[in-house]
């Protein structure tokens, strides 16, 4: 095969692409930076002649027509796996729809019980053997190219190429769209005060040599700033950032002590800046795997003291953690969140840790609560909490009773909300 004559036969026009799309199909689109942005924003030009298309993806980043216009109601659904700003504002006008989800088992159950026809995605240039890289993102992308019946790459100039299960060969692609845009960007969050209390709370539980689980946001941010004394810190993860970055060149990360993918800062997609993109750019010490690779979590507990940090919304008297939902307002998604907790606390020495601020709405409500609000979505079980961490403090729950778990999560709550609390717990025998 002459795989530069394969690529130029493939090679298409983003409407000539999107032409393809057929009414009733599943499309499913790579997520977060990987997402395709020349092909969904074509979609809805073709509205008066599609109908009951539905698009799935995780984290939409785009405001893209096709789920932001009232007209598309009946021709377009975006069916998402973790709803972005985007899609909460498309949930309002009845084009978008959560797919209730662990990241290690999302893909193969969707594609046994509702494959995809389509998939969509965003790879590197192809190099002189004919192969692509998928560039920002595997969760499911990889595993979804395998079972659509047809496939096409956005590809841009400005992707990194990245090393794991990221290749794909030009004869695996039907077409191939040329559209060198940007890369997303995450906008760096500055932590707040109290999410700084936060980041050095969380840091007092990782000794060196941990592995860790992070995310994104003013919290993460605030932990890996407060890690810089601590010493063979390893990366098994869901989402690379930059402040993984910042860690490993200031020889905090060293990956070599870990027990899985050693030496290897091992995650699943990355988004971030040009800074977090421009490291793992044709770096043999970043491995992207598969979502039901790097969440699965019996792989997870193979490395040594794994601390899985978490983000949530509210966490009640008992243990219980709310972190996608706000009654049944659907907010974002429960991603790995339990694959994370389970693994971390099957690994020797690990710890499951949840992280919030105490209060919300400029402190007028508190998020430590007695009772989860009406609707409100349990992400995380009290069976799999080892501490809540807020600005006031650390709760200690593992292998506590719920009377103990009360007393040390009001002791975190902030004290305007401590007396309700009790009072509250006292009248529903929280105890």
């Amino acid at each position: 095969m002459n795989v530069n004559e394969e690529y130029r036969r493939k090679l298409v026009g983003v409407e000539e692409a999107v032409a393809r799309v057929k009414s009733g199909q599943l499309i499913c689109v790579g997520m977060a930076a990987s997402e395709p942005a020349g092909l969904l924003s074509a979609l809805s030009r073709r509205r008066d002649e599609l109908v009951d298309v539905r698009v799935i993806s995780a984290l939409m980043i785009g405001d893209y027509e096709f789920f932001a216009n009232p007209s598309m109601e009946g021709h377009f659904l975006h069916e998402a796996w973790f709803y972005g700003p985007a899609a909460r504002r498309a949930h309002q006008i009845r084009l978008v729809s959560f797919v209730p989800n662990h990241l290690s088992q999302a893909i193969r159950k969707k594609v046994e019980f509702d494959p995809p026809q389509v998939f969509w995605g965003t790879a590197s240039p192809m190099d002189k053997h004919g192969f692509l890289s998928l560039s920002l993102g595997v969760t499911y992308e990889r595993y979804m190219m395998d079972h659509a019946d047809t496939v096409a790459l956005e590809v841009s100039e400005h992707k990194p190429r990245t090393y794991g299960d990221t290749m794909v060969h030009i004869s695996e692609v039907d077409a191939v769209v040329e559209n060198h845009i940007p890369n997303f960007q995450l906008e760096h969050i500055e932590p707040s005060e109290e999410e700084i209390a936060i980041g050095q709370h969380v840091a007092s539980l990782i000794e060196d040599e941990s592995t860790l689980q992070l995310g994104i946001g003013g919290i993460p941010n605030a932990i890996a700033r407060a890690l810089m004394d601590r010493r063979d810190l390893g990366i098994h993860t869901e989402m690379l950032t930059d402040g993984m970055v910042d860690l490993y060149e200031a020889g905090v990360i060293t990956n070599r002590k870990k027990t899985v993918w050693r030496g290897k800062m091992v995650g699943t997609f990355a988004y971030g800046t040009e800074k977090l993109y421009r490291f793992i750019h044709d770096n043999p010490g970043v491995w992207l795997e598969q979502g039901f690779v790097t969440n699965d979590p019996y792989i997870i507990a193979k490395n040594h003291r794994v601390v899985s940090i978490n983000m949530a919304l509210a966490v009640d008297l008992t243990g219980q953690v709310s972190s996608e939902s706000l009654g049944t307002k659907q907010f974002s998604g429960s991603g790995g969140q339990v694959d994370t907790a389970c693994g971390a606390q099957m690994s020797p020495g690990g710890k499951s840790v949840i992280a919030l601020r105490s209060t919300a709405k400029g402190g007028t409500l508190s998020t430590i609560v007695p009772i989860l609000a009406p609707g409100s979505a349990v992400t995380l079980s009290r069976m799999d909490v080892d501490y809540v961490v807020t600005e006031y403090g650390i709760a200690h729950l593992k292998a506590k009773s719920v009377r103990n778990r009360v007393r040390a999560l009001v002791g975190i709550a902030h004290p305007k909300f401590r007396d309700w609390l009790l009072e509250v717990a006292e009248k529903y025998q929280i105890w």
